[in-house]
C-alpha cells in the first residue's frame, strides 16, 4: 500500500500518546541516518526506544539520543533496560519531516 510520508501504517507504545519510554538500550556501532528524520549515534551511546513500527518496516524505531529525535535501524541496539512490558498497537501518524 501507499504510505505516502509514513515508513508504516502501525506502530507499538507503551501508552496512547507514544510519549512514555519502552526501553533503553546500547548502540552496537555508530550509524548515520541517510536524512534527517534518522538519529546518528555512535557505538557504545545510549539510545531511548519510544515507539517500534510495525508491518512494512520492522526494521525502524523511533527514539532519542540526547536531545535528538529519530528512527534508526533497530538491529544496531543492544536492549538492557524495558521500561514497559505493555504495547499499545496503533496508527502512525505522518513521519518526522526533514525542514
Amino acid at each position: 500500500p501507499e504510505l505516502g510520508r509514513r515508513f508504516a501504517e502501525r506502530k507499538r507504545c507503551a501508552d496512547p500518546e507514544c510519549s512514555m519510554l519502552m526501553c533503553r538500550g546500547k548502540a552496537m556501532r555508530d550509524f548515520k541516518g541517510p536524512d534527517c528524520r534518522f538519529v546518528n549515534f555512535k557505538k557504545g551511546e545510549a539510545v531511548y526506544v519510544y515507539y517500534k513500527l510495525i508491518g512494512e518496516s520492522t526494521e525502524l524505531w523511533a527514539g532519542s539520543v540526547g536531545s535528538d529525535f529519530g528512527y534508526f535501524p533497530k538491529d544496531l541496539l543492544e536492549i538492557n533496560h524495558n521500561y514497559s512490558n505493555e504495547e499499545l498497537e496503533l496508527p502512525t501518524d505522518v513521519s518526522l519531516t526533514c525542514f
